[in-house]
């Protein structure tokens, strides 16, 4: 059922998110940083049953240099440099199974999906850890290192997501100028960071994607992740200042107001982990041209397989050579 503003008013909606004061020089600084640690690109070919895409094991620098996995998928006997789809997962997920999710390679894309440091172990398989040390926090991840915007679990993730598209670019089967970014909820906050903070990137394809809009967020929706936040807020009654600034650096709405690239956005209206509103919230502060999907009879799901096609159409004309 729905749960958040008529759609009328969804439409309308504006974020009153105010973005902490030195939001670009904390992340111009987080990402000169992470590549000062830069390192190799690791990639082997692993033996699969597939016959008409390969498959490799890579792992790349992200933050502070630290070892990230990822798949690259590619058609199996492509020529030249290919446009490229680099993927985030989704909260609780990990890079996965290397049989699983093979549309974007089978579409004609070189694929590289990214895992998430940390997670894997809630619907797919991880296996990249979260080398940080942290203070109290609500089991999950929303929490983790909340005290302290430089310790933010958060901040880690979405330096990787950048640091992914940066080794993207340095594999041979990609063409560097045609990388878009794309991901589902966590992935989708993660591929809407990427548009803000990569540079030179083509397209981003967010569905519902989380951290948008946070303070709204945690007061109209019961369900998890978002309940993570409130519940520590609950327990740590004196931090609500102090946790509100830190998640201002990572709001996908902060993010959206310096995104330029095409953007294809979408949104389901009877979605109770990822409150419609937040969705129409990055999508009306986002600075660059921007397509909405709006599902108003499904939950986090969203379009499903039919997000994947139109999100294939708006990518094959983004990417076009």
């Amino acid at each position: 059922m729905y749960t958040d503003l008529p759609e009328a008013e969804l439409r309308a909606y504006r974020s009153a998110l105010r973005e902490p004061d030195d939001f670009d020089a904390f992340w111009a600084d987080t990402l000169a940083d992470a590549r000062a640690c830069d390192g190799d690109v690791a990639v082997t070919a692993l033996d699969t049953p597939l016959t008409n895409l390969d498959v490799f094991d890579v792992t790349f620098p992200g933050f502070a240099g630290q070892p990230v996995r990822a798949w690259l998928r590619v058609p199996r006997g492509a020529t030249g440099r290919l446009p490229t789809v680099v993927q985030y997962v989704g909260y609780g997920g990990g890079r996965g199974h290397p049989l699983e999710n093979l549309l974007w390679a089978s579409a004609g894309f070189a694929h590289l999906q990214m895992d998430t440091r940390g997670q894997g172990s809630g619907w797919s398989r991880g296996d990249t850890p979260d080398v940080a040390g942290a203070g109290p926090q609500v089991p999950g991840m929303a929490t983790r290192g909340i005290e302290d915007p430089r310790r933010y679990y958060y901040r880690r993730f979405l330096t990787d997501a950048v640091r992914a598209v940066d080794a993207a670019r340095r594999l041979p089967a990609v063409d560097p100028g045609r990388v878009a970014v794309l991901g589902h909820s966590q992935g989708g906050g993660a591929a809407l960071a990427a548009a803000a903070l990569a540079q030179d990137l083509r397209a981003v394809v967010a569905y519902v994607p989380f951290l948008c809009d946070i303070p709204r967020a945690v007061t109209v929706t019961d369900a998890h992740p978002y309940r993570e936040i409130r519940d520590y807020l609950a327990v740590h009654r004196d931090r609500e200042e102090a946790t509100l600034r830190t998640l201002g650096y990572v709001d996908g709405v902060a993010f959206a107001r310096r995104a330029g690239v095409p953007a294809r956005f979408s949104v389901a209206l009877m979605d109770e982990i990822v409150p419609p509103s937040t969705v129409f919230a990055a999508v009306n502060a986002y600075r660059g041209p921007a397509e909405l999907a709006v599902w108003r009879y499904n939950g986090h799901e969203a379009g499903g397989i039919d997000d994947d096609a139109a999100a294939l159409d708006f990518l094959r004309a983004t990417l076009a050579g």
